[in-house]
């Protein structure tokens, strides 16, 4: 089943015309960006925002980080789980419970499956790479639950397609798993000249000519220490391109050793 929800992502969901306005896309996209965290009944507040996510497929599949998803939590801790969130048009929450489908770390990828219940409305992938000097939106929750969760946009282009290695600060990150991806070699991301914060981080690079997903938001350089995220941006953000997210979600529509 999820096999054909994902071949069939790119047809789900509605394109953008090609002279939509950015107003016209973001109007379109918001329902289909998520909130993604945990929920716990003994949790203060109840709800805890890890990150972004967007809505895929067949409208129960979620698209976010793997560094985003929670902790791993006592098993004894039966009052927590994985939840996301889903904008209503009402302007309010509606929580829903999730489950992680997948998870491909070194490439900072995670697939989940919401509970069932009605569709959400869901985001087109593209069917290329992004181009350098394309224009995207991002959209996301960069401030979290600090000013009350809301949708917020950043606009920006492509700036580059770079290589990176995944980094490992001194002797003391060298896991043994730092070392098996440093051992992988680089891979190419989207280098971005839209802002993101924390927060933002696996919510959809969106192109803004064709309403489709070139990139999930995973990485954002930082001039000092993290909090300068916040108070001194780089302005420099990173993507995973689509060409990654679409092979890791056909892996995960694959029965075991296929």
């Amino acid at each position: 089943m999820l096999l054909g929800a994902v071949a069939a992502c790119g047809l789900l969901a509605q394109p953008v015309r090609a002279d939509a306005t950015l107003p016209e896309l973001v109007a379109r996209a918001k329902p289909a960006v998520v909130l993604v965290g945990s929920y716990g009944l003994m949790d203060a507040p109840r709800f805890g925002f890890r990150g972004t996510g967007f809505v895929i497929a067949d409208g129960l599949q979620v698209v976010t980080n793997a560094h985003v998803l929670p902790d791993k939590v006592d098993p004894a801790r039966v009052d927590r789980s994985l939840a996301i969130q889903s904008w209503t048009p009402d302007g309010g929450w509606l929580l829903r419970s999730a489950r992680v489908v997948k998870v491909d770390a070194s490439r900072d990828l995670a697939l989940l499956s919401i509970d069932d219940g009605k569709p959400l409305p869901t985001l087109p992938l593209a069917a290329r790479d992004a181009a350098e000097g394309d224009a995207i939106a991002l959209i996301g929750f960069p401030l979290g639950g600090a000013l009350g969760f809301a949708h917020v946009t950043h606009r920006g282009i492509v700036s580059a397609r770079t290589a990176i290695v995944p980094p490992a600060s001194g002797p003391q990150g060298l896991s043994e798993k730092a070392v098996r991806q440093l051992r992988q070699g680089s891979f190419e991301v989207l280098q971005l000249d839209a802002t993101a914060y924390p927060g933002n981080s696996g919510g959809p690079a969106i192109d803004i000519a064709s309403g489709e997903v070139i990139g999930v938001v995973s990485m954002v350089s930082l001039k000092a220490l993290h909090e300068s995220a916040l108070s001194a941006p780089s302005g420099i953000s990173y993507a995973i391109p689509v060409s990654t997210l679409r092979s890791f979600l056909v892996n995960a529509a694959s029965p075991p050793g296929q």
